[in-house]
This record gives structure tokens, sequence and C-alpha cells, in this order.
């Protein structure tokens, strides 16, 4: 049952790399490996035992970037110590801009003939207002003093983004991944910024702290701080080894900047276990170190299994996208974003966690210098004499949505853990519930449903979120972890252990409501303690699943998928190697 569906989804044949009959050494025979080992020292040896080059440092996950010949990679596989995985491609954006479908012009609620438009001061947004944000700016909540690091193309250096709404300067750093540098963005302002226009945009859906006509803010925590992480290109391209790197770099400098959240509007397709990603694993030590990880669930949706990396990690927040349809301030006709991933993951886990605002959503960018903005101008978002606006849709605007009230929750609550944000965002969502009292979408749709900041910073309940999940055991390699998601003989995805289907309080997940749309939010519903994941039951071989639920030969990941030789992946796989990290969509 399930193993056929996670087979169909995963599908990776691995296997171990001979040492190539043509000794000579050719620009094509050489690639960029991630070498893994029991520490980073080990690692370096390793490589440069076999004349390899290391070109990366990446202490987070004990591991090298290294340059590496068909024959030296050979060598190296013989090391038992070592786990070689290939470098992967991945970006932000889909590199063929020239056919992006998923901008979609500005709704005409926010036309100028209907008197929206007041010189001097910005568009309204509404996202802050349909997760309760500016309830939450009234009482002096904008996520003052806390830092948010932003893994993306950079940030558009306007006073809206660098400026706190004191007048402050609130970029704490910018680290240029790709190069491996920091940047002066003083003396340097144009070097290294953003030249795609992505994380300029989800920048400013966390941080912008301009204001519309009534005085509400733009932007969902317009009093963070920020630090800008560069990992991908102009054309929004990038590769794992970047990204780590701006990881690794984040956990060095956490403290010396107080990072307490790590927004990732990114996800690529999975090719393993959560837990042997690489990606993952510095996401996972980053929460281990007190960082909350908010995520994107990948715009690879709706179907099935579709979460992507990072979200796929069962500890962090990971976030869907829902469609207001353009009526802000009427919930009625909303829905689920159609292109929102949806769970559950191939462990089993339930997600999305949450959901919030990702349709038609206006940001900054630089017009005329971003190659967004070059490549679609009509996407610019006319607004007076404004020419910095710019409207996307996406699980990464969604996923900035969710950051911006993660450090309105840690200002007001500075003490909290991962753990503790993550258990008080999720149990106080709403979700989407149908006429009938039922839920209109899947748990695996919606997760917990659409963020609510006010309810979440009111709730008291902290000790809901990743019950009997040890981060630091799982890194370690002690025991990894599988949630109770299955599927049954009808291709119905339900919840093992809980009687019919049932969560809590009476919503039932059935053949009705798997994969329907059209139905209206609601308020004064909760999950309340679903999220209890695992009961202690280990497999005897260091899995552990929720009641008795282990790693055995009915779910075992078999076909090819078994990790051989040193743990490598190798290019003889027969799939498309470019991750396609956060493509555009279309939205509806």
């Amino acid at each position: 049952m399930f193993r056929k569906t996670i087979i169909a989804f995963i599908a990776l044949t691995l296997s171990a790399v001979g040492v190539a009959a043509d000794q000579s050494e050719t620009a094509a025979d050489v690639a960029s490996y991630i070498v893994q080992a029991p520490s980073l020292e080990i690692a370096k040896e390793a490589v440069h035992s076999v004349g390899g080059e290391v070109t990366h440092e990446l202490r987070i996950i004990r591991s090298v970037g290294a340059t590496l010949s068909s024959d030296q990679l050979g060598e190296l596989s013989k090391d038992g110590r070592l786990k070689i995985q290939k470098d992967r491609p991945a970006g932000v954006a889909d590199a063929s801009l020239s056919a992006l479908p998923g901008i979609v012009a500005a709704p005409t609620i926010y036309d100028k003939s209907d008197g929206w438009i007041i010189p001097g001061v910005g568009p309204r947004t509404f996202f802050p207002s349909i997760v309760n944000a500016g309830e939450i700016h009234h009482k002096g909540i904008i996520g003052t003093g806390v830092t948010v690091a932003v893994v993306d193309t950079g940030y558009y250096d306007t006073d809206d983004i660098s400026k706190d709404p004191s007048g402050n300067r609130r970029i704490l750093a910018q680290y240029d991944a790709i190069a491996g540098q920091m940047i002066d963005s003083v003396a340097s302002r144009a070097v290294g910024l953003d030249r795609n226009g992505h994380g300029s945009h989800v920048t400013s859906l966390i941080s912008n702290s301009e204001r519309d006509e009534d005085g509400n803010y733009l932007g969902v925590a317009p009093g963070v701080n920020i630090v800008a992480v560069k990992a991908f290109d102009i054309n929004g391209n990038g590769t794992y080894l970047n990204v780590i790197r701006g990881l690794d770099w984040i956990l060095t400098h956490a403290e010396k900047f107080d990072i307490r959240v790590a927004n990732m509007s990114f996800s690529a397709e999975p090719q393993s276990h959560y837990w042997d990603d690489p990606i993952n694993q510095a996401v996972m030590r980053l929460w281990e170190e007190g960082i909350v990880i908010v995520a994107s669930a990948g715009n690879r949706g709706p179907d099935a299994m579709t979460i992507g990396v990072p979200g796929n990690v069962p500890y962090v927040i990971t976030v869907g996208s829902m469609n207001d349809q353009g009526t802000p301030f009427f919930a009625d006709d909303d829905t689920l974003s159609s292109f929102s991933s949806a769970g559950p993951t191939a462990e089993g886990f339930v997600k999305p966690d949450v959901l919030a605002p990702g349709n038609h959503i206006i940001g900054l960018m630089d017009n005329g210098n971003h190659k967004i903005t070059i490549d679609h101008p009509e996407f610019m978002f006319a607004y007076g004499d404004s020419n910095k606006y710019f409207e996307m849709s996406g699980t990464s605007q969604s996923t900035a949505v969710v950051s911006g009230v993660v450090a309105m929750m840690l200002q007001y609550d500075s003490d909290l853990s991962p753990d503790q944000v993550k258990c008080k965002l999720v149990s106080s969502a709403k979700p989407a519930i149908a006429e009938d009292g039922s839920l209109a979408y899947s748990v695996f749709q919606q997760g917990a449903g659409l963020v609510d900041a006010l309810r979440a910073i009111r709730n008291s309940q902290t000790d809901c979120a990743n019950v009997g999940m040890d981060v630091t055991a799982d890194l370690g390699g002690k025991i990894h972890y599988g949630g109770r998601a299955n599927v049954d003989e009808d291709g119905n995805y339900y919840i093992m252990g809980l009687d019919g289907y049932m969560w809590t309080d009476g919503y039932m997940w059935t053949d009705g409501y798997m994969w329907t749309d059209g139905y209206m939010w609601t308020d004064g519903y909760m999950w309340t303690d679903g999220y209890m994941w695992t009961d202690g039951t280990i497999g005897s071989d260091g899995y552990m699943w929720t009641d008795g639920y282990m790693w055995t030969d009915g779910y075992m990941w078999t076909d090819g998928y078994m990790w051989t030789d040193g743990y490598m992946w190798t290019d003889s796989v027969k799939r498309e190697e470019k991750a396609g990290i956060n493509v555009w969509v279309q939205p509806e």
C-alpha cells in the first residue's frame, strides 16, 4: 500500500561509482560533491589524500564541498567513513523567465477608480490583516529586537526594507554564500545585492515598514532586524553546496546577530529520507541550536506527497498557501491554493503544518533592475507615482508571512524554544471547515489551517509539537522517525491509530473531503493535542514509528533505494538533476 506510493514518489536508483576506464582527466570528468565524515577535518583530509580540491567547508554537517575526478571519486568511495553525494543544482525560480506563468495582474479591488490610491503612502497589502497581524501591531508588537535570516537571492536596498519604522538601519549583515564572503552594503551598495527580485519580495513581506493610507503596516513584522544570505544568483539558481554554506554561516553568526528565525522560501524535490538530505541536516542543526525554521511546502500541488526539501523535515514549520480570491474582507470564498504542495511526507508525517496567504501578494522590487521586473514589467503594481511594488504568488510568499508572525511571537516572549513556537502557532491555527462542520480540506493539504498571529500570541499551549522526538539523536543517527500517515487500498490517506480516521473534536478525513475545494474559512475551530506523533515505540532497526509502526518489509525502501558503497548519489540516476526550487505558479 504505502510502499508503492512511496516508491512512486521517490523513484531513485542508487549505485556505486566505478573508476573510469579512461584515466585521462577532462573537464567532463570533474564534478562537485558533498563529502561527509565524522568530522570536518576527516572530510578535508580524505579529499586531499586523493588529490581532490576542497571548495566549501560545511562544519554544520561535518562535510566539505569537493571537486573530484572520477578516479578520485572512485578512490574516495573506498573509505567507509565517508558519505558522498553529488552536488545538486537548485534555484528559487524557473530559469526560463520568458515562460513565466505564475504572476497575476492586480485584482480590480486595487484599481485607482475605486479611490484606493493615496499619494505618499503604499498600497493596501491585506495579508497582514488576514493573519491578524494588524491587531498585534496596535499593541506595539512589530518584531522589534528579533533577527530574521532570509536565505534567498539577496534584498532590495530601499528604505522600506533597510530601515525600521523609526528610521534605524536594520540590515545587520549580508553574506554571499555563492562567493563565500561578507558584503559591505554601505561601502559597496550595489555589489552582491539582489539581481533576481525573489529575495527582495520575500524580505519585504516580512519587514516592509511602509504604511497604507489608514496607517497600517504593509509588512507583517516591520520592526524586525534582517540578515540577508544570498544563496541564489540572478536567474534564481544555486547549488546544495552554496545553500548549506549559507546555513553554516547562519549557525556561526547566530549569537552575534541574535538570529532567532530563518526564512527558507525554497523547496527541492526530495531524493532521500529527510535525515539523509544534506540541506535537511543543516536545517535540523539550526533547529537544535534554537533557530525557528520556517520553510516553504513547495508549489507542486495539489497532488499528495509533493512536500519539498526542507519542508519535509518533521521538526520545522512548513507553510502552504491559501487564496483569498481578491476579497480579503470576505472569507466565504477563500480556498486552498491549487499549487500548494500537499502531504504526507515519504516518512508518513502530516505536512504542511499551517497555511498563510500566498496568492497575488504585493511586495517590493526594484523596477528595471531586478531580472523578474525586466522580463515581466507588466506585473509591476501601478500605484500612484510608486514604481517599486510587484505582485507574485507561491508558497514562498506564504512562508514569509509566517516568518513575520513568528518574529512577533518571539518579541512577545523571547524565551520560547522552536518547539514551543511551533506548538503555539499550530494549535491556534484555524482550519477550513465545510458548512456541515467537517474539514473542507484534508489535513494533508491544510495542516492545522490558516495562521492567526493574535491567537498564537495569546495561546498558552507550548508542549504539543515534536513530542517524543529528539533532534540531537536524529542528527547523530541514533534514531529516525516516521509519522502516522498511511494509505488504504483505495488510495485514501489517513492517520494510523485514530479510529475511523478521526482527528479531534469530531472532524473526519473521509473520501468526500480529501481533495476538494471551494469551502469557506471559519473561526472557532482549533486542533488540540493531535501533534504528538510518537509514543516511544522503536523498531528493531532504530526507526521510530507511532503505536508500533516500524520500518519492516511492508514499509521498506526497496527497488534500488538502498544506500550502498559509502552512501553515494551518482549521476547514473535517470532523473532530472535540476531541483526546480519554487518554480512560478499560475495563481487562481
